[in-house]
């Protein structure tokens, strides 16, 4: 029997609707004028988005590596440290919020360019700036201006994308949320090191501005989405009510606020355990750890595939598992097998957070960046929240401390990812 997850919508398993709706909304599905695998539009609006996420989380997370240098040049502690990534999450979750309700009015494309655009800027900033205090201002208003990427991206893809063929662009989306990633802590590592901290933001900002310009000339215009005239305030809060009240996208909300939470722990304080002995690594060596982001762009991408094909609900907590089995690993004192955690963390979060973000958009009905609004509020809450929390954790237990705490938040999250397929099997038998 071919499973509920290989329709084009599988929104009857979680939030049932009489047969009428179903018919109304297939046609709706047939009037909408979709990108379809193979033209060249979708092609280009795959590798547009891929920038886009690329400069948002190369941007984000460059100063990830800098943590232990920041420590040292400016007198603070590490957990003080961790405020340069955590202010710019912390107000990337905010910024998130509104994005959703600006795009709609301002235009999906325009925003994400401006986003992108002053956020580069930011970054090239924060290398000239003398004090700390000074660069956290300006992180903040990094976190700011990038919160016009994240969910305004996912809801052109909900939007434009054919939905048969959404959770595989979801996970393409997300692999250059990978890849940026990676790139972003891998060269400022090693700019740093050979260098300077400062020349290495400098050079993130200028890639992040190529990318954007990218980013605008390839990205085809919104088709299936018109920009409002009139903004009203009531419909975007029904709009957050309404998704909000769905059974499954709180759920989802949960487990993107503690996926992202342990991961960002991980990343935030692995670096203060690994230039320390036994393992005194350079800036060089600790940037090539990043390296593990690779993995996480293969996995997103055959996340994608596995959950159009097999069920998102079989897929989402796996990865969560795989990524509880690489925080394990971590407490080994051989530098591999640290390695080979790390790793397994990577893929199993993006696993999960490729999965969760497909169902998101496949889940909410209407007012799509709404639905991306709230996962992405959760999601860069629980990486500013958990981030600076952790730091606590390696204070009193190094990194002992470090692994029961994201254990713990995993936990909950496979918790939550059980609960949201029970409650998947039991709407679908209703």
């Amino acid at each position: 029997m071919q499973r509920a997850a290989d329709k084009p919508l599988d929104v009857s398993e979680i939030h049932p609707r009489p047969n009428l709706h179903l018919l109304r909304r297939t046609a709706e599905l047939q009037d909408k004028q979709f990108l379809l695998r193979g033209t060249s539009s979708h092609r280009r609006a795959s590798l547009a988005l891929f920038l886009s996420g690329f400069a948002t989380f190369s941007l984000l997370y460059c100063v990830q590596p800098l943590m232990p240098i920041f420590a040292a040049d400016f007198a603070v502690s590490p957990a003080a440290s961790s405020l340069s990534l955590s202010l710019s999450t912390g107000f990337l979750a905010f910024a998130i919020f509104c994005a959703a309700a600006v795009s709609e009015s301002f235009g999906r494309r325009s925003l994400m360019f401006v986003s992108l655009l002053g956020a580069s800027l930011c970054t090239i900033a924060c290398a000239l700036v003398p004090s700390w205090h000074a660069l956290l201002v300006i992180r903040a208003l990094e976190g700011l201006l990038l919160g016009g990427v994240p969910a305004v991206a996912m809801a052109y893809l909900s939007e434009e994308i054919e939905p048969r063929g959404l959770g595989a662009s979801m996970g393409l989306y997300i692999a250059g949320n990978a890849f940026g990633g990676m790139a972003g802590r891998v060269v400022t590592g090693m700019l740093a090191e050979f260098s300077s901290w400062r020349i290495a933001l400098g050079s993130l900002g200028v890639l992040g501005l190529a990318a954007a310009i990218g980013f605008v000339l390839l990205l085809p215009a919104s088709r299936n989405f018109a920009p409002s005239k009139v903004f009203d305030a009531r419909f975007h809060l029904r709009a957050w009510v309404g998704h909000i009240s769905n059974p499954a996208l709180p759920l989802l909300f949960a487990i993107s606020f503690l996926a992202m939470g342990s991961f960002v722990t991980v990343y935030n304080y692995i670096g203060f355990r690994l230039v320390q002995p036994p393992y005194n690594l350079n800036q060089t060596e600790l940037g090539l750890i990043f390296a593990a982001y690779l993995f996480g762009i293969a996995a997103s991408w055959i996340a994608g595939l596995l959950g159009d094909r097999i069920g998102h609900f079989i897929v989402l907590p796996a990865g969560i598992a795989i990524a509880a089995a690489g925080v394990a690993v971590t407490l080994s004192s051989a530098l591999p097998l640290v390695v080979l955690g790390i790793v397994l963390l990577t893929s199993g979060f993006f696993i999960a957070h490729s999965v969760a973000s497909a169902l998101v958009g496949r889940l909410a009905l209407a007012t799509k960046g709404h639905a991306s609004a709230l996962y992405l509020l959760s999601y860069y809450i629980g990486s500013s929240v958990a981030g600076s929390v952790g730091g606590y954790f390696w204070g009193a237990d190094r990194w002992n401390g470090v692994v029961a705490f994201t254990l713990s938040l995993l936990a909950i999250g496979m918790i939550a990812a059980l609960a949201a397929a029970m409650l998947a099997k039991r709407r679908r038998r209703s």
